[in-house]
């Protein structure tokens, strides 16, 4: 067993933006979602979003490379928005995400963040670099300290 403390802030949207998170299946998305983080030994702190993308934040065990847990969060939460409700339209995320690592000191505020989703977009209070998302990698720039 091994100490861990990582948190993440991960945001995807579904393909092409479209509004595809409609009320009445959002909260069986979120808890879909969370069931299937709690299988892969990954605790979903918050998650919440708007009609064409969602926001989670989340611990991934070092076991599990990030990458892998989005890839199956992603696909299998497709599959059951497909599967399982009735929607009008195919449901699909985009190719890409976007990933922020969080301190545990800064934990709270992006809780805070994730759980007002709704309040940010509707009063224009989001933080632009933690609304972006991207189909190509886009690294940080190069920070060399001597």
């Amino acid at each position: 067993m091994s100490l861990w403390r990582l948190y993440y802030h991960i945001v995807w949207a579904t393909k092409f933006r479209q509004a595809l998170i409609l009320p009445e299946q959002e909260r069986q998305l979120y808890d879909y979602i969370i069931g299937k983080s709690d299988s892969l030994g990954c605790i979903v702190h918050a998650i919440n979003g708007i009609t064409d993308h969602i926001h989670l934040i989340v611990s991934i065990p070092p076991r599990l490379a990030l990458y892998d847990y989005v890839r199956q969060i992603k696909g299998s939460s497709s599959h059951y928005m497909n599967q399982q409700l009735s929607l009008s339209n195919r449901f699909a995320w985009q190719k890409g995400y976007g990933v922020f690592s969080i301190s545990i000191k800064n934990l709270d505020i992006a809780i805070n963040y994730v759980n007002r989703q709704k309040e940010h977009h509707e009063n224009g209070t989001m933080i632009a670099a933690l609304e972006q998302t991207s189909d190509e990698d886009n690294p940080p720039a190069r920070y060399y300290h001597k």
